[in-house]
């Protein structure tokens, strides 16, 4: 009788997290996170992934010098278990919205203190840190939004030809 209800209990939870992924992957711009482990210190981002859909990143979508909400959907969220310095300026341990201001040569990050929003509720006066990092043009042209970390301590972030590289490393 154990036997069947232990299968019972193994065949709902697989239908949950199964009917779960299917929801959260049925979305028009999917959700994704990476993470990376550099000794002690964890960094893990959550985001949307919108495509370009034959539009033009910088024009038509994602107009350049104007906040974005470096995704879709809600806020992008930046989290890091242990103060860290990004480009060199300190960022507390916690969890952040990630917003950008990209332009055709360089791009603004912005890591903001509201985490827990919809991704275009934007108050630059809960900004936490504010880094200048080189937009650089790619040969090739990214249909969707796409986010890298490696465990050297870069987050690289590219969408149309535009790419745009931050560093993070133990405070």
């Amino acid at each position: 009788m154990k036997t069947s209800y232990f299968f019972i209990l193994i065949l709902f939870f697989g239908f949950v997290i199964s009917t779960a992924q299917t929801s959260s992957n049925n979305r028009v711009s999917p959700i994704d996170s990476i993470a990376t482990n550099i000794d002690d210190l964890n960094v893990e981002i959550i985001y949307s992934r919108p495509f370009l859909k034959g539009r033009e990143f910088g024009k038509d979508i994602v107009p350049f010098g104007k906040v974005w909400r470096t995704g879709a959907n809600e806020a992008t969220i930046f989290e890091t278990n242990q103060d860290i310095l990004i480009e060199g300026k300190l960022l507390p341990a916690g969890k952040y919205s990630l917003y950008t201001i990209p332009n055709e040569t360089e791009t603004i990050v912005i890591f903001n203190k509201d985490w827990n929003q919809w991704g275009t509720n934007y108050n630059e006066k809960q900004d936490a840190l504010r880094v200048t990092v080189p937009t650089f043009q790619s040969e090739e042209n990214i249909e969707q939004f796409t986010i890298d970390l490696d465990e050297s301590g870069a987050a690289c972030l590219v969408w149309g030809k535009n790419l745009f590289t931050f560093h993070f490393q133990e405070s």
